[in-house]
């Protein structure tokens, strides 16, 4: 194996390591923001678990975060739930911050 060949591998298994915490990291602040929505909808125990459970589900719809958004949007906006776009992305953002740490701090 040449030392290129040693090169392009280990790059290969980086980016691979690095999507893997991706995915980690995206799902976990789904559900940090699926328990945070409940709660904004009247949810607890079970019920809130099980919410978090399909924002975590709707983030495989589309490539990116907006699939998410539209959930949460479409069931404040079902349930008259005053929270605002800048609110929701906000959370999205600060949610996400806090999932990288965590699954930073497990590996």
């Amino acid at each position: 194996m040449t030392t290129f060949d040693k090169r392009e591998d280990s790059f290969e298994r980086q980016f691979a390591h690095d999507e893997e915490l991706r995915f980690r990291a995206e799902a976990r602040r789904n559900k940090l923001l699926g328990l945070w929505a409940a709660e904004k909808l009247g949810k607890t125990g079970a019920e809130a678990e099980a919410y978090s459970r399909e924002v975590i589900a709707a983030d495989v719809e589309e490539q990116g975060e907006e699939d998410v958004y539209r959930k949460l949007r479409r069931d404040f906006d079902a349930a008259q739930v005053d929270v605002s776009e800048h609110r929701i992305r906000r959370a999205m953002s600060e949610f996400m911050a806090q999932a990288i740490a965590q699954v930073k701090a497990a590996t």
